[in-house]
């Protein structure tokens, strides 16, 4: 029975690649499909009219970021938190410094 099954749905796909070609499978739209249509452009109206009117004025915008703190301090902090995580460059001259014990070749 079950390998009836199998050769009966054989007949019911289109030859060849499924979603291109002259015999491709097309998917038919459904109400919920326009539904999301819908639900996705009132997304989009709704970003552009919080695009089109932003919260703070240019004026109110312009020097909002110095209020927040000195950036400098803010950038010496990251450096600083840079350099713990991540080990100090080391050269080869450095790291086999102990094999030189006198200058002078023998």
């Amino acid at each position: 029975m079950k390998i009836s099954i199998v050769l009966f749905r054989r007949n019911l796909l289109p030859n060849g690649h499924i979603f291109r070609g002259k015999d491709r499978l097309v998917k038919r739209v459904e109400p919920r499909h326009l539904r999301q249509l819908e639900r996705d452009l009132e997304i989009e109206e709704n970003n552009m009219f919080y695009l089109r009117h932003p919260y703070l004025t240019e004026a109110e915008s312009f020097g909002h970021s110095k209020a927040l703190g000195n950036q400098l301090a803010r950038k010496e902090r990251l450096i600083d938190t840079s350099r713990r995580i991540f080990k100090q460059d080391v050269t080869l001259y450095e790291r086999l410094g102990h094999l030189r014990v006198k200058e002078t070749w023998d």
